[in-house]
């Protein structure tokens, strides 16, 4: 995702509070930050523990959002809000990502409202993966926008 924002300028990645660790707390008012400082609705990008942050900040804030890219949401049981998202949603599930298995991303799809995308055998979707330029990606943000 740091690649798109470094080839887009129009893209503003949301600042990231200091860390490790993953404080969601911290997370979610940097992403409110980002949110409500401009009044152009946004479609947000996330990877990993920024779809968990994506979604705890829909359950407690409003916001112009066009809607958002959720790749790859970890599964953390007991912390993942499943309340059904207040804007449009594309989740792209891998058959193989090491932290959630393809039902869980099923039901992630399903209780958030969001489209499933099945990337197939693609790790976490991340650099690591082998994932450098990513068009198919780039074409769902598109289409959320």
């Amino acid at each position: 995702m740091v690649r798109w924002a470094d080839a887009h300028p129009d893209y503003q990645w949301a600042p990231r509070p200091p860390g490790p660790p993953f404080v969601l707390e911290d997370r979610v008012a940097a992403l409110h930050m980002a949110i409500t400082a401009d009044d152009e609705p946004a479609v947000l990008i996330a990877h990993s523990a920024g779809c968990i942050t994506t979604v705890t900040w829909a359950g407690r804030h409003t916001g112009p959002v066009l809607g958002a890219l959720l790749v790859t949401p970890p599964h953390l049981d007991g912390i993942v809000p499943r309340e059904k998202l207040p804007f449009r949603a594309t989740l792209v599930a891998s058959r193989t990502d090491p932290y959630t298995t393809f039902a869980q991303f099923e039901r992630f799809a399903a209780d958030w409202g969001a489209e499933l995308v099945d990337a197939g055998d693609a790790g976490h979707v991340e650099t690591a993966s082998g994932y450098g330029p990513w068009p198919a990606g780039e074409r769902l943000v598109a289409a959320l926008g």
